[in-house]
């Protein structure tokens, strides 16, 4: 297991929180990733589509023998195994969505993957969690660390609350 990647999971169809709960774990029963780590789980508002129900969002550092584009494949199937259809509204509400934020310090750019994920620093739902993951972290790009490109996203531009644990249940100020 060579390979170092930080990926994001996100919900906001159904049982949300369970949804990237039990994919996160069904990613770790596969014999060539190895989850290490893995985020708080966040509320999130939608962004470029917002009329839809609040996201939850977390991110997971795994370490994987398999290329990029193997990961994606297996996340994507992960997407479609959730129900995740595509509905022709772009950004819209999936029960599950999985993306290849970081992979080794590898920058990819094809029609299929883009790595660093070309959105990224634009996007509290996955800077906040991967800062509780590393951040002091380099994107390869930018040559910021994840703590200065998430200092550097306006206050307003996305309400991303951090879910606090409770023995079992998880609870928020704001409605899942």
């Amino acid at each position: 297991m060579t390979n170092t990647a930080y990926i994001s999971t996100g919900s906001n169809m159904g049982d949300k929180l369970g949804n990237c709960r039990q994919a996160l774990a069904a990613l770790s029963q596969i014999a060539s990733v190895r989850v290490e780590s893995v985020s708080r789980f966040y509320l999130t508002e939608p962004m470029e589509y917002s009329d839809q129900p609040w996201f939850v969002n977390a991110a997971a550092k795994i370490k994987t023998s398999l290329t990029p584009f193997e990961l994606l494949e297996v996340l994507k199937s992960f997407e479609v195994e959730y129900g995740r259809v595509d509905n022709g509204v772009r950004f819209g509400p999936r029960p599950l969505d999985f993306d290849i934020i970081f992979f080794n310090d590898m920058i990819i750019e094809t029609p299929h993957l883009i790595v660093p994920h070309p959105r990224m620093h634009n996007r509290e739902f996955v800077l906040r969690p991967i800062s509780d993951m590393a951040p002091g972290m380099i994107h390869p790009v930018f040559k910021k660390s994840i703590r200065e490109l998430l200092e550097d996203l306006s206050p307003q531009s996305q309400q991303c609350i951090k879910m606090e644990e409770m023995g079992d249940c998880f609870f928020c100020t704001a409605k899942i």
